[in-house]
This record gives structure tokens, C-alpha cells and sequence, in this order.
């Protein structure tokens, strides 16, 4: 199996697989109302935030490998919800999947010596890049899965 093939067993595994924390991104998501998604507990983000931010993040990164640059805003791509509606939320998650897609249509397209590349927009290399987003994705899949446990149990 290539680089990149790990790689992809691991995108795929994290959002809507089987990987080995037994939790999933879409799994733990699609749990969540848009009510559920929204609320804040004891002064922390919200679901939603969080949520948005790693789409951001994942935006970035698709950016970043095609050598655009993409500057770290003030805010780190955390923001209020403006729309809580049950039809922005499956929006939202819409959103997340299309960044799934991006990502995994890019890694397609590419060899394993694409990785060594070093993005001029960023810095990193390409491997740094996709493998930063899993790790990413995992510290906030944490964060949710403790939100929504809060928010269940309050």
C-alpha cells in the first residue's frame, strides 16, 4: 500500500469508517440536532463552531496544496452562528462532506512523491499538510464528543 493509500484509509476510517478510536466524525455528527449543535456549555464553542472551523481549516489545507495561500485569520475560523436552523446544520454537515470529497479527490490524483512537496503558500510539505488535518480533525472530534456529552447529560 502507498503513502497516499494510508493516508486516504485514514480520512476515510476518521469521518464515516472504521477507525481505530471507534468513533466517527459524520457518526458523532449526525447524532447532534441543530439545537443540540448550537448550544454553548460552561462559556466553551459551540458544536457548530467547531464544525465550521474545521471546515475552514480543511478548506485551507485543499488551498495550501494547490499552492494558494491561505493567511491564519485573527479569529482561527471561530465564529458565531448566525442561521440555527435544522436546514443550516444539514447544510453545515453538507459542507464537511464536500471538504471529505475535496480532499480525497486531490490525494487521488496524486503519487506519493507529490508528498514530499513543500507548499510555497504554507511552508509545510504536502505530507505535513493532510496528516495536520487528521490530527486536527481528531482533537476536535474529542472536543465534540465531550460538548455532546455535556449537553446530553445537562
Amino acid at each position: 500500500m502507498t503513502n497516499i493509500q494510508h493516508i486516504n484509509k485514514l480520512l476515510k476510517d476518521h469521518y464515516n469508517g472504521v477507525p481505530w478510536i471507534d468513533i466517527t466524525i459524520a457518526g458523532t455528527l449526525k447524532t447532534l440536532t441543530a439545537k443540540k449543535a448550537a448550544m454553548k456549555v460552561d462559556g466553551l464553542n459551540s458544536v457548530w463552531q467547531i464544525v465550521n472551523h474545521m471546515i475552514s481549516w480543511r478548506n485551507a489545507l485543499i488551498a495550501r496544496v494547490k499552492d494558494k495561500p491561505v493567511p491564519h485569520p485573527d479569529n482561527n475560523f471561530i465564529s458565531e452562528v448566525k442561521d440555527t436552523t435544522a436546514k443550516a446544520w444539514k447544510d453545515t454537515l453538507k459542507k464537511f462532506e464536500k471538504s471529505q470529497k475535496d480532499i480525497l479527490a486531490f490525494l487521488g490524483k496524486q503519487k506519493d512523491i507529490h508528498l514530499e512537496k513543500i507548499s510555497p503558500a504554507s511552508g509545510y510539505s504536502y505530507y505535513e499538510l493532510v496528516m495536520a488535518i487528521i490530527i486536527h480533525d481528531s482533537y476536535h472530534l474529542g472536543q465534540i464528543v465531550l460538548i455532546k456529552k455535556m449537553i446530553d447529560e445537562g
